[in-house]
């Protein structure tokens, strides 16, 4: 190919797009961003380097320059499942290859969980997240280092006495061998990896959670709990739990690393806050202003936290420059909010047999969520049913029917939607493209789930 010139508002950007295989191709995109107007004067990390101005006219000149993205047509949804399908299709045997162990049981048990597909949901939007910032403003690049494989050990092997048997260290030398597939361009190893990651950080909770809840079926089956006992279901969590951390640390990147045990920190605590539907935690409270943020508060740490930091995450490792890091990180916490208030909802909404699971789950756990805070408002009855966790005869139907007859249900939808709709203004300044879409396009799925 030739070199090619670009006129983006004055600003002159050559590019030799063919002289050979040794070009960084990275260094050669953030030099389109490095030139633009003037750098921010702020930092944006110690250890970061200072970044161009946002979304200007150089995000055009990329898009003409690199094969970026397809748009949407207007009007149009697209279907996001479909745009990284390529990706998640490998997803769950490469987890499963993260999960192997020696110990015959516990790799029964930690796989117990890949067996049938859950939603993906939040892989699904790291990878999404992945292509939708390819082409977004980048941190100034100055020098360009060999990166080491996602799959290659900091420490000796014979020090980390870690053998997996589903994996083949020389044969994982590379992350090409690992992903052994010709996958999307805009989509980096180690943001496949940071894919599984959330995913096996996410399957680890819900084999906590399910000890807690006592629960008895997951995903159509019998649950790990009730299949292998309290105790290996909980072991085979703490273990999930180390091989996503070992997978983190091999990214080589310290605030991935830092985002994402953090979000393990969050789950726990949010569980903490959940086992009280107050703050005080009384026998019979009183609806007061700070009801509804703790609720919400509990929302984010359990499920809004791995959302937003893996969308962060995945900007981080795309050398994002930080409005960018800064919009991903707002997107999947507006878009974990909403998605747990839908869930809260539906469970006042569907039947057991459209849900997947028993209608009116919550209230059997003692768990005041959003529909009955926001009744409960209007309906102070409410207050002791919340404070002895609905354990009483006939709690749970006469909390259901003040509920239905409140507008607790209609406020959830709305404050749901509220958070659906700055998802989608947080990232209104990414390029146009198919993988923007799709993220948009998740929110109103988001939206009109039923399950």
């Amino acid at each position: 190919m030739k070199a090619r010139t670009v006129s983006a508002s004055g600003l002159q950007l050559s590019s030799r797009t063919a002289v050979s295989s040794s070009i960084c191709w990275q260094c050669l995109r953030n030099d389109l961003f490095s030139n633009q107007v003037q750098l921010q004067s702020r930092k944006y990390h110690p250890s970061r380097r200072r970044n161009v101005s946002p979304f200007g006219a150089a995000v055009s000149a990329a898009q003409t320059i690199f094969k970026g993205l397809p748009s949407a047509p207007p009007g149009v949804s697209v279907d996001p499942l479909r745009i990284v399908g390529k990706e998640l299709k490998f997803l769950t045997k490469n987890i499963r290859q993260l999960l192997g162990s020696g110990h015959p049981t516990l790799d029964k048990v930690a796989k117990y969980y890949t067996r049938s597909e859950g939603k993906h949901m939040r892989p699904l939007l790291v990878l999404l997240m992945s292509q939708a910032t390819a082409l977004a403003p980048r941190r100034k690049h100055t020098d360009c280092k060999t990166s080491a494989s996602i799959d290659e050990s900091i420490t000796s092997h014979s020090v980390l006495a870690d053998t997996n048997p589903d994996t083949n260290p020389l044969a994982a030398r590379s992350a090409e061998a690992k992903y052994d597939f010709e996958g999307d361009e805009n989509i980096l190893p180690s943001q496949r990896r940071l894919a599984e990651i959330t995913e096996l950080i996410h399957t680890a909770s819900l084999l906590h959670d399910d000890v807690i809840d006592n629960a008895v079926t997951r995903r159509s089956s019998s649950s790990a709990n009730l299949q292998f006992g309290n105790k290996m279901a909980v072991l085979a969590g703490d273990f999930l739990l180390g091989r996503a951390s070992v997978a983190l640390a091999r990214l080589r990147d310290p605030e991935v690393t830092e985002l994402l045990a953090t979000v393990i920190a969050n789950l726990v605590e949010g569980e903490f806050m959940q086992l009280k539907n107050t703050s005080q935690d009384e026998s019979n409270p009183v609806f007061t202003d700070d009801t509804i943020s703790y609720y919400l508060q509990k929302t984010y740490l359990k499920t809004a936290s791995l959302i937003s930091k893996s969308c962060r995450a995945s900007a981080l490792l795309g050398d994002g420059a930080p409005e960018v890091v800064e919009a991903a990180y707002s997107y999947g916490r507006n878009l974990g909010l909403a998605f747990q208030l839908v869930d809260d909802m539906l469970d006042y909404t569907v039947s057991g047999t459209e849900l997947g699971k028993p209608a009116g789950a919550d209230l059997e756990l003692g768990l005041a969520t959003a529909p009955l805070l926001f009744a409960w408002k209007t309906n102070p009855e409410l207050g002791p049913l919340v404070g002895r966790k609905f354990n009483q005869e006939g709690d749970i139907q006469r909390a259901r029917e003040i509920v239905h007859r409140s507008d607790g249900v209609e406020k959830t939808r709305a404050l749901a939607q509220e958070y659906a709709d700055r998802a989608v203004a947080a990232i209104s300044q990414f390029p146009d493209s198919e993988a923007k879409a799709g993220l948009i396009e998740m929110c109103d799925k988001t939206m009109k789930r039923r399950k």
